[in-house]
């Protein structure tokens, strides 16, 4: 790809086609600025990994041409890659101070911290990152100081949105600054780059202080113990309920460690100033049950997060039962309704009371609904506008909308490099994308052999044969067979396996036995001979030769 044109694109590698993994480039002149730099999880399809994120091979290779980072806010699907990816990137970061206290945890905790310089943005004053002129205008999201990015080139103003709705009554921190969003319209906007979420959604959107009233009510109407799950990074909404919960004459625990990293940074940017610090998972029984609420991390299910533990009873301080009342202050991100509905069932079975938006008003989106879009529509008035972050269903009705309102759409995917100026705004490239896997600590594509192998391991199983030979290459012995997640050692049909196997490495032919690559593979096909038709799986096989 040429990267010396002059003027300006922009390219996402992650978040376009997909909710999560959000990943956006800006070219201007042949410098290269990253917006956010977030995971994703994974969902049914993926059963081999937990924690996704986007491929930066394409801008890795380019990192010299890489003026920044600007992170929008603080939620995992924007910032929660950065720690895991930043070596390759080694570009400054640019995020307000709630963004960046979130992140110093994060990179300090993979011993980065002293390797990265964060600049903290304040407020909504225009900053420089290398040929950019940016500026932040406060939106409204489910986390604190989200911001919308404005971009200042000479081939015109770009509006990335980030994440956003409006909301009247926010709890935590400003409405979304339209009189802002009304003055950049009028200086005329080349394009706008926007969320699509909830472009499926009509109506405006409720307001988090609704979600406020509605919690203060049920709380005060409940007796036992009180566990409610949130995303970690809702501070508006931690801060809701531990307000209800006072108020109910109930102390306030945070069980989870995402939890309480949140509680940590939002305390140094002054949130819950006026809150005493929460318990923690070790008071868990020095409260009695009608005067305890547990916020508590596991919303969407993970298999390890702290509700899990609490509704499969393996969580080391805390159990619910009869008389106790989850209530889910979320909702479930598509790809996770089998994870989330296994913990309603386990906690169920236990006898808890488990309560949903569907039952109360206890969660609100953080995203623009359609009659919220068309407002920043108009007062923006875009010449194009690029949808961006959802699945393609979104990105449709997205473009839908805002063809509706005569300003043309662009659709794009993963790696398509969109020209912005000069020339006409169309897709003129792409880039090579990709997803890459957390392993433990390590970073795999999800297209690789390794991630490969496990997802045919998963479904198949393994068979792994070892013998042992001479200097000639006659067999010593006998042959060992294990098939884990397959077959028992001592089932009839290991045994008759193991016999055919026998026979058939005696049948290969000499002239193969004296080189050991050859005499693999040659093994490997008579292991899956033996194997047959009887399994009806291809399982992945493997031979271990050992010359003695």
């Amino acid at each position: 790809m040429n990267d010396m044109t002059g003027g300006l694109s922009f390219l996402p590698l992650g978040g376009t086609g997909e909710i999560g993994m959000n990943l956006n480039l800006y070219r201007l002149d042949g410098t290269w600025l990253a917006v956010d730099c977030g995971i994703g999880f994974s969902g049914n399809d993926t059963p081999e990994a937990e924690v996704l994120m986007p491929d930066p091979g394409f801008i890795a290779e380019r990192s010299k041409s890489l003026c920044g980072l600007v992170i929008t806010h603080a939620h995992e699907d924007h910032l929660g890659a950065v720690a895991h990816l930043w070596p390759q990137l080694r570009c400054p970061i640019y995020a307000t101070p709630f963004a960046a206290a979130v992140l110093r945890r994060k990179l300090g905790e993979a011993h980065l911290l002293n390797q990265v310089k964060i600049h903290t943005v304040r407020g909504n004053e225009a900053f420089t990152v290398g040929p950019f002129d940016l500026q932040f205008v406060s939106v409204t999201h489910s986390v604190p100081e989200a911001k919308a990015l404005i971009l200042r080139t000479p081939q015109g103003i770009i509006v990335h949105t980030g994440d956003w709705k409006l909301d009247q009554e926010p709890v935590v921190g400003p409405v979304t600054d339209l009189e802002a969003f009304k003055a950049i319209g009028d200086e005329g906007v080349l394009a706008m780059v926007s969320d699509s979420t909830n472009a499926l959604k009509d109506g405006v959107s409720g307001t988090e202080g609704s979600v406020r009233d509605s919690m203060a009510e049920l709380i005060a109407s409940l007796h036992g113990r009180i566990a409610i799950t949130c995303f970690a990074s809702n501070v508006a909404r931690v801060d809701s309920i531990a307000r209800a919960a006072r108020k109910a004459g109930r102390e306030v625990m945070i069980v989870g460690r995402s939890l309480r990293n949140l509680e940590t940074a939002a305390r140094e940017c002054g949130y819950f100033a006026d809150l005493p610090p929460f318990l923690t998972e070790q008071d868990a029984n020095s409260v009695a049950d009608d005067n305890l609420l547990m916020i508590i991390t596991g919303s969407q299910g993970e298999p390890r997060s702290a509700l899990s533990r609490i509704a499969s009873d393996t969580h080391p301080n805390i159990t619910l039962g009869e008389g106790d009342t989850v209530i889910y202050s979320s909702r479930m991100i598509p790809g996770n309704e089998q994870a989330v509905m296994a913990v309603q069932d386990n906690l169920t079975r236990r006898g808890v009371t488990v309560l949903t938006d569907k039952d109360h008003l206890v969660h609100v989106s953080g995203h623009a609904t359609r009659d919220d879009m068309r407002t920043l529509y108009e007062l923006v008035r875009p010449q194009y506008s690029v949808p961006v972050h959802g699945e393609w269903r979104h990105l449709t009705a997205h473009a839908a909308l805002a063809r509706d309102l005569g300003i043309n759409a662009v659709l794009l995917e993963d790696g398509d490099v969109l020209n912005l100026g000069p020339g006409s705004v169309e897709v003129i490239d792409t880039a090579p994308t990709g997803r890459l896997a957390l392993d433990g600590g390590r970073l795999l594509p999800m297209t690789g052999g390794v991630l490969a192998a496990r997802r045919k391991m998963l479904f198949n199983g393994i068979v792994l044969a070892s013998f042992a030979v001479d200097d000639e290459g006659y067999v010593i012995g006998e042959p060992k067979i294990s098939a884990p997640g397959l077959l028992e050692s001592e089932d009839p049909e290991s045994i008759r396996i193991t016999q055919e196997f026998a026979d058939a490495i005696d049948e290969i032919p000499d002239e193969l036995r004296q080189d050991d690559n050859a005499f693999r593979d040659a093994a490997k096909t008579a292991l899956r001979r033996a194997l047959g038709r009887k399994l009806q799986k291809r399982p992945l096989v493997d031979v271990h030769l050992l010359r003695v």
